[in-house]
């Protein structure tokens, strides 16, 4: 039998103020408040690099029904600093599974709340946009959450790709391979290698600040700049990077930061969107192609329309059939390409797994 629960409190930058109960550690969690509409995969997102730093609502009414699994992760921890739900389960049914939500979070130190009108809160979020907030099971002083929280820095302008990206070299795959694969490491998901590697790859991962002089001393076939969190803005050591890379002319892949960072080197600005696009279900179409895919994506910024639009050396190749955002682009003058979305898929479809393929092809040829 499950003790029963303490109250929690969920406190919004506009000062809108939720009661529910506790859920894994007793503690206080800041960060930009987002939602994910995913049904499934919650661990994958737990686990994905690119939330550090925020506050996560799952939009599912139950979340931790089918357990956790060790494999079932995109990083080595939870990356999200704190959790929201309408119904967080300890009770799962999923004969697989090393065991349960609240004992997964517990050991992660993660602090969550449950029990909260999530459907209200989301509307609320997508009426209002994104904005920090705080969520605490150890202080339920309201007044006393609203000036802890008055003093977390906003997600518009904040670095944090360095902060999650690998310290040290690392390699997977088959070192006698003939093509081999740079990955700049700005918070890179463990399935994005394993897309690289299961292709044949030999891939060497290189922290988030090492330079182009570092990289080439590994002859690589090709660059991959990674997904991470974050303004990228804020990162003009790896603007910088990537704008060297592009002069070496061989090919470049780029997914979500790594988009942004390619556009970015591109001198294409990018900006904060409003609630930022996260699950599983996006509709993204292939303009090249004409074919759609149902995607798998997690961000908060995005690239500038126009600037795209009129770049004389920048191609679209991929439109968010939502909003018309930029899903995809391309340069004309040099292999280098990048989307905005998670082609790995994992914790969603697969539609997209064609594009290491294409990298691959590049590389090959």
């Amino acid at each position: 039998m499950s003790q029963a629960k303490q109250p929690a409190i969920l406190v919004l930058a506009d000062g809108h103020v939720f009661h529910g109960q506790a859920f894994g550690t007793i503690g206080t969690a800041t960060g930009e408040i987002c939602f994910n509409t995913g049904m499934t995969g919650y661990q994958e997102v737990f686990t994905d690099p690119s939330y550090t730093g925020q506050v996560l609502i799952m939009n599912n009414v139950h979340i931790g029904n089918y357990g956790v699994k060790d494999v079932d992760v995109e990083s080595s921890s939870v990356k999200i600093h704190g959790l929201i739900a309408r119904n967080l389960e300890e009770q799962y049914s999923r004969l697989l599974a090393n065991g349960n939500l609240k004992e997964y979070l517990l050991a992660n130190h993660i602090v969550a709340i449950d029990d909260i009108d999530t459907r209200a809160l989301v509307a609320h979020i997508r009426t209002k946009g994104a904005m920090n907030c705080i969520i605490s099971s150890a202080v339920l002083d309201v007044d006393k959450l609203k000036e802890m929280l008055a003093a977390v820095p906003n997600m518009d302008g904040l670095e944090l790709a360095s902060t999650v990206s690998t310290k040290e070299e690392y390699e997977l795959g088959d070192a006698s391979a003939s093509i081999k694969v740079a990955v700049l490491d700005f918070g890179v998901k463990k399935h994005i290698l394993e897309c690289l590697v299961s292709r044949g790859a030999h891939v060497r991962v290189y922290p988030a600040k090492t330079p182009l002089s570092k990289l080439k001393e590994f002859n690589p076939s090709g660059y991959f700049i990674s997904n991470g969190p974050g303004d990228p803005s804020a990162m003009p050591y790896a603007v910088a990077t990537v704008k060297d890379i592009l002069k070496e002319n061989k090919p470049l892949f780029g997914i979500c930061l790594g988009h942004q960072l390619l556009a970015l080197a591109n001198d294409i600005p990018t900006f904060k969107m409003h609630h930022g696009h996260r699950g599983l279900n996006h509709p993204v179409k292939n303009i090249i192609t004409g074919q759609c895919e149902i995607t798998t994506q997690n961000h908060g910024f995005g690239v500038n329309p126009e600037a795209v639009r009129t770049h004389a050396n920048v191609e679209i190749t991929h439109l968010n059939l939502n909003d018309d955002s930029i899903e995809g682009i391309r340069l004309k003058d040099r292999p280098a390409f990048s989307v905005q979305y998670h082609p790995e898929s994992t914790p969603g479809p697969h539609d997209s797994r064609y594009l290491f393929d294409n990298f691959m092809d590049m590389m090959r040829n």
